[in-house]
């Protein structure tokens, strides 16, 4: 299928470009971050300990979300392993990733970019209200 016909070597900048991001993501969340404490009102704290998330208010990424413990849970696997196929088949279709078609296409008046971001809106409010509730 022509879909799937991808020349890697033609296009080798881009796993250069993802190592770069990870590994500059790993350099300044390890050595480049300082304090990792968050300043969030009292009552957010509260509310977010009642629904299970112990380190509220002391760290960026809640432990309970981003733990190496979610990886031995196999509904966690699931999602992360379906999440990131539909993400990568959606890029890949829509001809770029969200932010690409909401700043450079969006910037360039691209009506393909402008039904993108709507839909990715609308797919995002679906999620949150609509799926994300049953999921969890």
């Amino acid at each position: 299928v022509d879909y799937f016909a991808f020349d890697w070597r033609a296009k080798r900048w881009n796993l250069v470009v993802v190592a770069g991001a990870v590994i500059g993501g790993f350099l300044a969340a390890n050595f480049l971050s300082g304090d990792t404490a968050v300043d969030i009102a009292p009552e957010t704290v509260t509310t977010l300990e009642s629904m299970g998330f112990e380190s509220a208010g002391e760290a960026y990424l809640p432990n309970e979300l981003f733990a190496t413990e979610a990886f031995t849970d196999p509904k966690a696997l699931a999602i992360l392993l379906i999440g990131g196929i539909l993400i990568g088949f959606g890029a890949r279709y829509a001809g770029g990733c969200t932010s690409g078609h909401a700043i450079s296409g969006l910037s360039n008046l691209q009506l393909p970019s402008l039904i993108a971001v709507v839909g990715f809106f609308i797919g995002g409010l679906i999620m949150v209200h609509l799926l994300f509730p049953l999921i969890f």
